[in-house]
């Protein structure tokens, strides 16, 4: 079984901009009736499904496989709870682990919240300086939750 480990900070400052390079990113999720989620992601050019168990700490099973460009857009309009995701992806690293600092848009636009996936829950990584609060385990930052309801201290557009 595929699992996800991540870790997932509050971004206090720009400093993390530098030779950062990045990608758009628009998402959604199909309805479930427990705590497993589906996602729809176009990143850039590509696309993919993506289905996660329940949460236990900073770690959940995931399943992500590619799809069709023109079946995510459909799937995306026709399947997905509103509002979508819209967010820039950056690619930045730091202390030997590439980092994801995510910028959004839309209804989330404000946030910028940065992850680091890890080989193992107990893995120690050093932080970057320009991460604060972390957020891993508050229901509230996962993308799911933020497509239902904007972050704290978000404001639409």
């Amino acid at each position: 079984m595929a699992v996800e480990v991540e870790r997932k900070f509050l971004v206090t400052s720009d400093d993390w901009r530098a030779n950062a390079t990045g990608a758009s990113f628009r998402q959604g999720y199909i309805d479930t009736s427990d705590e497993t989620t589906v996602r729809v992601r176009i990143a850039g050019d590509a696309a993919f499904l993506t289905i996660k168990g329940p949460s236990e700490g900073m770690s959940r099973a995931e399943f992500e496989y590619p799809i069709p460009l023109s079946d995510a857009q459909d799937m995306l309009r026709d399947l997905c709870r509103r509002p979508l995701i819209e967010k820039t992806r950056y690619d930045v690293s730091f202390g030997g682990k590439l980092w994801s600092v995510d910028v959004f848009g839309a209804e989330n636009s404000g946030l910028i919240m940065a992850e680091v996936e890890l080989d193992h829950p107990a893995e120690s990584v050093p932080l970057p300086p320009w991460v604060g609060e972390e957020v891993t385990e508050d229901p509230r930052y996962r993308n799911s939750a933020l497509s239902l309801s904007p972050a704290p201290g978000t404001q639409a557009p």
